[in-house]
């Protein structure tokens, strides 16, 4: 079963890159109703790495335990008819709570400038599950993701900056 979303955010696409591979972005998408929690004690990265297994404790409020998510990211590059496309990839799991019950979960966010309008990103999700309970899960991650998509909206301006030079003499 598949869930996808399509939408123009507004930031570059090197800003909304940067978003997807930050763990505090990523958290800060899911709060306040859902707060992501490191699992180990030496916490979350700084940054998500290609190749890096991340085990994280997902909880509604910061009080009720929704379970626990490993994550598991690559990268990749491709071209399409508008150009370059980078690809964030999680093909973690759920390792415990209700989304255990899945035994497929592929989530890859595509990252392109939007036709038109290289100040803005054009964002494309794709989150792919299956195992038992895939078609009960489905409308509870479906209605997840529409509200994924407005965080993003609302955020994706924050993600833009311009570091500072810094004067080398």
């Amino acid at each position: 079963m598949r869930i996808l979303l399509k939408i123009v955010i507004d930031c570059d696409a090197d800003a909304a890159w940067r978003a997807v591979h930050s763990p505090r972005a990523v958290a800060e998408l899911y709060g306040p109703l859902m707060e992501l929690d490191p699992v180990v004690p030496a916490g979350l990265p700084t940054v998500w790495e290609p190749g890096g297994d991340v085990p994280v404790q997902l909880s509604f409020g910061g009080v009720v335990p929704l379970g626990r998510q490993l994550i598991q990211v690559s990268d990749r590059y491709v071209e399409d008819a508008n150009g370059s496309v980078r690809i964030f990839r999680d093909s973690g799991i759920p390792l415990s709570g209700p989304l255990a019950s899945l035994d497929v979960w592929d989530h890859q966010m595509a990252i392109a400038p939007a036709p038109g309008d290289p100040t803005k990103t054009l964002w494309r999700e794709r989150l792919v599950i299956g195992g038992p309970t895939a078609l009960a899960l489905w409308p509870v991650l479906w209605t997840t993701w529409q509200w994924r998509a407005a965080r993003i909206r609302a955020m994706a301006p924050t993600w833009a900056h311009d570091p500072e030079s810094r004067d080398a003499g």
